[in-house]
């Protein structure tokens, strides 16, 4: 794996544990509450479209998430494509690019409690536990055929859902949908917190 660590300015908790500043941002998650070690990883299972990855990378800035790229990619990072769709903020951001699927996976039980997006879950990204654990791992596929078949069959337990009312409507655009899960992620940890 290789890790393009950020400039996040990063801060100890009451308990001395290190989080990132940029977890809580300047409009904050909760305001003036403590600093809560909450991780939020994106993964990105051999993305095509280098627009995606880089709209998805401002994305993970944005909320303080990680973003994790599984080669092959369809693109290189280098791409001036990339940089531009993640604006000036690309250089900011917690990218982590692993050589391989098997290599990111020999890591995932470390990250947290990971959830598979496709079109083909039964269960909605609004009925998972998003906010729940501590760490939460969103796993997307490419933007042509989504996740591989054996990890529908491996983690089928964790598989979700975008909600799509029309059927005219296959899927969402690999943005967007991790636009959607990783604000749900915020959404639910703010709706967990007290005097909420």
């Amino acid at each position: 794996m290789r890790s393009q660590r950020s400039s996040k300015e990063w801060v100890e908790t009451a308990t001395g544990e290190t989080v990132a500043r940029a977890m809580i941002g300047t409009h904050g998650l909760t305001g003036a509450e403590p600093i809560r070690p909450l991780a939020t990883h994106v993964v990105l299972v051999h993305p095509e479209i280098h627009w995606n990855t880089g709209n998805a990378g401002r994305t993970c800035l944005a909320t303080g998430a990680t973003l994790h790229l599984i080669e092959p990619l369809g693109f290189s990072l280098a791409d001036r494509e990339v940089k531009r769709a993640g604006l000036d903020y690309w250089e900011h951001l917690d990218l982590r690019v692993w050589p391989s699927w098997d290599a990111f996976e020999r890591e995932l039980p470390t990250l947290g409690e990971p959830y598979f997006f496709s079109p083909k879950a039964t269960r909605l990204v609004w009925d998972a536990p998003l906010g729940a654990a501590k760490s939460v791992v969103l796993v997307f596929g490419r933007e042509t055929d989504g996740l591989p078949a054996e990890l529908h069959e491996r983690y089928r337990e964790r598989l979700v859902a975008m909600p799509i009312l029309s059927p005219l409507v296959r899927s969402l655009n690999l943005s967007t949908s991790v636009a959607i899960a990783v604000y749900e992620v915020l959404r639910q940890r703010r709706a967990s917190l007290p005097d909420r």
